[in-house]
């Protein structure tokens, strides 16, 4: 089997907000516009209207000024992007560029070169990239209004302005949703006919029919050592903005397009298998960990010599990374998707808006607390650490004789020590993660056994619509 795959890191460690998240008093001590957005809890703790758009870009001005030396701005409305969860993306390329996976096939000393498919007005990436390492990169979009105001943010920081180009992506044509029930033939957006297996790779009923991505945006002869994309993860503007909590602004261009996110990366990666290595590597962002099943099995099928999957996360926000690549690796890969035994998850999707993270929480309390087993909640982090005696274990699986018969329950554990966190993904889905405390063992199938039981008692009661 190899030797056992290092666990990928969720806060990246060189994320200088891993450990560290910012610090509101001290930037409004320091900046007093950010200043007035800024209040304090009870326990004295500050915080900021999270719904409050300005409140939001303020933020991201400020941490972008304060610990990048970039001045920045967005107009009313445009995607506002967070600042830590920005730079995990960042510094996982940085970890594909500097491994040994697969071979660095550009031959000169020249600076790291990276496409960003869909810049925006925030222009986040190339920013963070020139600003952090040093970076050359493309951004690309297709608006007037993000071309504006992407170059604008260029332009006003020239210090990293040579670093970055603002590239617009020529779409003239209107194009609507078509549904791709053929499997023969179809033509793509440049006019051009699609090979069969290519046409399959949309949604399984809808296919991307949009401005172009990588080819037709790529020049003849340009090579990158990545790209990478924050994709529009909704079909419908009404599902990117069920989550009432939250308010980061967002236009149809970069929140929307048919099929979702599985449909433009998937249009992604038929771009990538005819630029094949024109990229060292290629990326993107995804919202939902149920996509990155469907999207990997198309870049098996599509031939790529490697694929690599992470996790990102910051504060209570989760996002995954999926990355693949044409050029042959110089060792052996085990799939990075494979979770770590010690480590489960799932997710709860279509969760009505009355129902949030701390309702779930509050339900696996009583779950666990049903079976006698004892706990410690943690409202505020949305965790909970869970005591279980192995008769509270026993107690759990009751109601599933073939867990219980299977699990080989030996002498020498007797309470199994473990945490719950429930993680906000996109509006109206929840992730729920256990994991085993460090050092912690645990006999063989059961933390796995009991958190299917948690999945399902959880997907009764807030999911009523999945389970039937």
């Amino acid at each position: 089997m190899g030797k056992k795959r290092k666990r990928e890191e969720e806060k990246h460690p060189r994320n200088r907000y891993s450990d560290n998240p910012p610090d509101f008093s001290e930037l409004a001590s320091l900046y007093p516009s950010f200043g007035s957005y800024v209040f304090y809890s009870r326990d004295g703790k500050p915080k900021i209207d999270w719904k409050d758009f300005n409140a939001t870009r303020e933020l991201t001005r400020v941490l972008l000024l304060h610990h990048h030396s970039v001045t920045w701005w967005i107009p009313d409305g445009q995607l506002c992007p967070t600042v830590p969860n920005r730079s995990n993306y960042i510094h996982w390329i940085e970890d594909l560029l500097s491994s040994n996976i697969i071979p660095n096939t550009r031959q000169d000393n020249s600076l790291v070169k990276g496409l960003d498919i869909g810049t925006g007005a925030n222009c986040i990436y190339p920013l963070l990239g020139a600003s952090l390492l040093g970076w050359s990169f493309v951004g690309t979009d297709v608006t007037d209004v993000a071309l504006e105001w992407a170059d604008w943010n260029v332009k006003n920081n020239p210090h990293i302005s040579e670093l970055i180009e603002i590239r617009k992506v020529d779409f003239e044509q209107e194009l609507t949703h078509q549904h791709t029930n053929s499997i023969e033939s179809s033509t793509d957006i440049t006019g051009n006919t699609e090979h069969p297996k290519q046409a399959s790779f949309g949604n399984s009923n809808k296919s991307y029919n949009g401005p172009p991505i990588l080819l037709d945006v790529v020049k003849e002869g340009e090579k990158f050592d990545f790209c990478m994309c924050n994709p529009p993860f909704f079909e419908t503007m009404e599902e990117s903005g069920l989550n009432p909590n939250t308010s980061c602004g967002g236009t149809p261009a970069e929140m929307v397009c048919p099929g979702g996110e599985q449909a433009f990366v998937s249009r992604m990666i038929q771009d990538s298998i005819q630029l094949k290595q024109s990229f060292r590597w290629y990326t993107s962002m995804v919202g939902k960990k149920s996509s990155l099943k469907s999207l990997t099995s198309k870049l098996r099928e599509a031939g790529v010599t490697v694929v690599k999957t992470t996790e990102f996360v910051q504060g209570q926000t989760c996002r995954w990374g999926i990355a693949w690549s044409f050029v042959p690796p110089i060792k052996k890969i085990i799939s990075s998707h494979v979770a770590s035994k010690n480590v489960l998850t799932f997710m709860l999707e279509g969760i009505q808006r009355k129902f949030s993270a701390f309702h779930v929480l509050n339900s696996i309390e009583s779950f666990f607390q049903a079976s006698g087993a004892s706990s410690n909640k943690n409202a505020a982090l949305f965790f909970i650490d869970i005591h279980a005696t192995m008769s509270d274990c026993k107690e759990i699986l009751k109601n599933n004789s073939g867990n219980l018969k299977e699990i080989e329950w030996g002498e020498g554990l007797n309470v199994l020590h473990f945490r719950v966190t429930v993680f906000e993904q996109i509006p109206g889905t929840l992730l729920v993660r256990g994991s085993l405390k460090p050092g912690e063992t645990s006999v063989p199938g059961l933390l796995s056994s009991i958190f299917l039981q948690v999945e399902d008692a959880l997907r009764k009661e807030f999911c009523p619509k999945k389970v039937n």
